[in-house]
């Protein structure tokens, strides 16, 4: 058992989250925090312990984990899990005191802000909570002093009037809220916008004090705009150190899904604001496009599985359906459901989050070897192939004008490049640059040597991919079509930025692959290799070229070979320059023998 949980631990990420330790009754026995899971967790299981640490791991069967979105994040999760199971190696950590709310009554006259260990139902509003009492303390400190309200002792409206302003006030921390003359209107505002910041609305705090501001300012009331405006800027200062996800989404659940060698699909609930736990999904066999497999998955998730309702459901895309799911699950729930895709804020960071969560599923649930299978055996599918595509051969023409035309053909067994089944052939017998007919060629002279009986081009393809569109497959398929032979054939389609976008099928049936990322990875790396493998041979050819012809000229040795080379870049430039200008790099003599040397062969010609 230890061994089996190392070898899980060891394939966990190196991202901060939180880990939940499982006894054999698949019962909740210790949450913790960690910056990085697999350090972290991996530690349990080596070495010795505590006796305390020794008699949890003793009982550990299972763990599951939750990755975070950063090390804040991760220990208000902790928390949160903490609080909802109780787990029995905790009870150090199950003081709520530790992770401290903010509370604020809104009910009265002059409501001010608290630390409160824990939430309850009085009516009042909680904020958080927050990774410890100091620093709650300095949260509410800032938002005081972002918006002059007071955080010393006084009370309100008890002490109003009874003695002189504290420092804060002369020092323009605050706005004097103990004067006779103080507006308790504009308190109870001021506290209704310190609400909106830790509820994480300071956008919307911000857009209403520039109306305010811009409205002083039309009625030549500067100072109050000046006011506002220095406000604004401390509000911004405040939600740039501090993020929110706090009773905003209470009920809310957030829906992650990933495709790559396995799918997987991540449910985080939110209950009262907390992260209550985690769902996840696992599933072997390729799924279709993300938002029809979205749709089915909530529809068997939460008719099937689901005891309680959320009133919120965070999609990560849209789905086709959304309005008619959306009827189904209020009926089925007895209330309304919403279903929503975030595009922007504090929503669209859950849905990362649960997206992320379930990124790091399959990588942690699958080796290596196996990511690289079900990706095969998603572009089978796909590619609707009778065969698994264990051998994929790809082809790339690359020439240099009329001449120099190359092809090169890459060799991919099991998803992993097989360099020393490469082959490379230069096209021979052409009046010009003709991608179509190189390609033709290339393709014949590579299956007749097969036909020939050479081990070196041997066995077929399972699959074969061409680099350009439907026509460089077409042509591809003729080339086998003329030889007796019948390999599936599909064209790379390229963007703007030369990355394969899709496969084409001779007819031109374009077959999506960018909403597989696995997928998209694997024929974008066959397609780059092979491009850049055409590439080097065409320049191998041509500094064997230029190598061969000044070799043949007397006084041209390596070095002075190399000075050509790297003043005239070409055997075309060195070909077309006069005497004189090749007398600026070699000697009188030896530039008078180059001269002549190719002015001769000219004159052969």
């Amino acid at each position: 058992m230890l061994d089996e949980l190392r070898e899980k631990a060891n394939h966990l990420p190196l991202l901060p989250g939180v880990y939940i330790m499982l006894d054999a009754h698949n019962e909740v026995i210790y949450v913790g925090k960690a910056k990085k899971l697999k350090n972290r967790v991996s530690s349990y299981f080596h070495g010795e312990h505590l006796p305390k640490v020794a008699a949890m791991v003793e009982k550990v069967a299972d763990f599951n984990v939750i990755v975070a979105a950063s090390e804040l994040e991760a220990l208000v999760l902790e928390n949160s899990l903490i609080k909802r199971h109780k787990p029995h190696y905790n009870i150090l950590l199950k003081d709520d005191k530790g992770y401290p709310f903010i509370r604020l009554d809104p009910r009265q006259d002059y409501p001010v802000m608290s630390i409160a260990s824990r939430s309850a139902r009085d009516g009042a509003k909680y904020y958080g909570p927050f990774g410890g009492r100091s620093q709650t303390r300095e949260i509410i400190n800032t938002v005081c002093r972002a918006l002059l309200l007071p955080d010393c002792s006084r009370k309100f409206p008890r002490d109003i009037g009874k003695d002189r302003p504290c420092l804060n006030y002369h020092m323009g921390a605050c706005a004097g809220w103990c004067l006779k003359d103080s507006d308790a209107a504009d308190y109870r505002a001021r506290m209704r916008q310190a609400a909106l910041i830790l509820e994480g609305k300071s956008a919307e705090l911000i857009e209403e004090l520039r109306g305010e501001m811009e409205r002083a300012a039309e009625e030549l009331r500067f100072e109050k705009a000046a006011q506002l405006r220095d406000r604004m800027r401390a509000i911004e200062s405040v939600s740039q150190k501090q993020r929110v996800i706090a009773t905003a989404f209470a009920d809310t659940d957030a829906i992650g899904f990933c495709r790559g060698a396995r799918s997987c699909f991540t449910v985080l609930h939110f209950v009262d604001g907390d992260l209550a736990g985690k769902d996840v999904e696992m599933m072997d066999e390729p799924l279709e496009e993300d938002p029809e497999a979205v749709s089915e998955l909530l529809r068997q998730y939460y008719t099937a599985h689901r005891g309680g309702w959320p009133k919120n459901i965070l999609l990560p895309c849209e789905i086709e359906d959304r309005e008619e799911l959306e009827t189904l699950l209020s009926e089925t729930a007895g209330r309304r459901v919403y279903l929503e895709c975030p595009k922007r804020g504090e929503r669209l960071r859950l849905i990362e989050s649960a997206a992320l969560n379930a990124r790091e599923e399959i990588l942690r649930r699958t080796t290596q070897e196996q990511r690289r299978s079900k990706t095969l055996e998603w572009l089978q599918k796909a590619l609707e192939l009778e065969e698994f595509p264990t051998r994929i051969e790809a082809f790339d023409i690359s020439n240099l004008g009329d001449t120099g035309i190359v092809a090169a053909m890459t060799v991919h067994v099991d998803g992993k490049p097989r360099r020393r089944d490469y082959r490379k052939f230069r096209i021979r017998d052409l009046a010009g640059a003709d991608d179509y007919a190189s390609m033709y060629q290339a393709v014949t002279r590579r299956f007749q040597r097969y036909l020939d009986g050479d081990e070196h081009f041997a066995p077929l393809p399972d699959l074969l991919l061409i680099d350009g569109g439907e026509n460089h497959a077409a042509t591809a398929c003729r080339a086998q079509e003329d030889l007796g032979l019948s390999v599936p054939t599909f064209g790379m389609v390229k963007d703007d930025r030369h990355r394969t976008r899709a496969l084409v099928t001779p007819e031109g049936r374009e077959i999506g692959i960018q909403n597989n990322p696995a997928v998209f990875a694997l024929v974008g790396n066959i397609q780059e290799e092979t491009h850049n493998t055409a590439i080097e041979y065409q320049r191998s050819l041509r500094q064997e070229s230029y190598a061969s012809a000044l070799d043949r000229i007397d006084g041209v040795g390596p070095r002075r070979k190399n000075e050509l080379l790297k003043a005239f870049k070409s055997l075309k430039a060195i070909r077309e320059a006069s005497e004189e200008q090749l007398a600026q790099v070699l000697p009188k003599n030896t530039a008078k023998a180059v001269y002549e040397y190719f002015h001769h062969e000219e004159t052969k010609e």
